[in-house]
């Protein structure tokens, strides 16, 4: 007897808490009805949400909503990776941002997670070979968003950028698994070089606000980097540096410093 397939689609926890959540707002502001339906309820899947918002924020009268649209539904068909990813910074949000207490929140009104988003199908286009068309998806982010990430900076998943107001993200950054970084940060060059000449923060970085992180160096993993810092050269793991030009002034203080969230120095740091 052949099998029968089922047309209900495969168990997604985070997909139906939105869903639920969706329906709380619809429920409590009758108003918001509209807008909850047509972002989250219409659509079947959380990549088909993803994908609207995309073509929603992203839309011009140079690139219109269905275009950009039917580019998102093809960047999620092909690369489930793109879901993933989209799921991990949506519970680093909830985890993290003390301001965050629904699922839904980041998909609908954080800008740093939308760009991140955005981002991750422009990059999708740039390493298809579409560089055109990545490069007007960055030119629509920067001016949507107020965050400017090169199509091709390689950044990983759980990733959480707190208000994103002036991140600026240069080519060839690298950016690892469960980094979290507040506005004005800046992952970028040191002058007119060309070749690989940005940043590459390893996993679990915390960097604050308004820091400054230029040129090819590593930032190794679980390090802190406080806010207003400009950083010129490597960072060692588990290490806290600060300053203009940063310096090593003592340890990260905890396992695992993007996920604490701990910005505050120790009564021994030498600051």
């Amino acid at each position: 007897m052949p099998e029968l397939k089922s047309n209900v689609a495969p168990l997604d926890p985070v997909w139906q808490r939105i869903r639920s959540e969706a329906l709380d707002v619809v429920r409590d502001e009758p108003l918001m009805g509209g807008v909850m339906h047509n972002n989250l309820l219409h659509h079947s899947t959380m990549e088909c949400a993803l994908a609207f918002r995309f073509a929603l924020k992203l839309k011009s009268p140079e690139i219109s909503e269905q275009i950009l649209r039917e580019i998102a539904d093809e960047a999620y068909a092909n690369n489930a990776w793109l879901g993933q990813a989209a799921r991990a910074d949506m519970l680093a949000v909830y985890d993290r941002d003390p301001a965050c207490h629904r699922y839904l929140q980041p998909l609908m009104y954080f800008k740093g997670y939308q760009a991140v988003q955005a981002y991750r199908i422009g990059h999708w286009l740039w390493n298809s070979g579409r560089v055109d068309m990545a490069s007007f998806v960055q030119m629509r982010i920067s001016e949507m968003f107020g965050v400017d990430i090169h199509p091709a900076a390689r950044i990983g998943k759980g990733i959480m950028i707190d208000h994103a107001h002036s991140i600026v993200i240069g080519e060839t950054a690298v950016v690892g698994d469960d980094v979290s970084m507040l506005h004005s940060v800046t992952l970028g060059g040191t002058g007119k070089e060309d070749g690989d000449r940005h940043p590459k923060i390893g996993n679990g970085v915390l960097i604050g606000a308004g820091a400054k992180v230029l040129g090819n160096i590593k930032v190794g993993c679980c390090s802190r980097i406080a806010a207003g810092s400009v950083v010129l050269a490597d960072v060692p793991p588990s290490a806290t540096v600060a300053g203009v030009p940063a310096r090593i002034i003592g340890e990260a203080g905890c396992p695992q410093p993007s996920i604490s969230m701990n910005h505050q120095f120790d009564d021994q740091s030498p600051l």
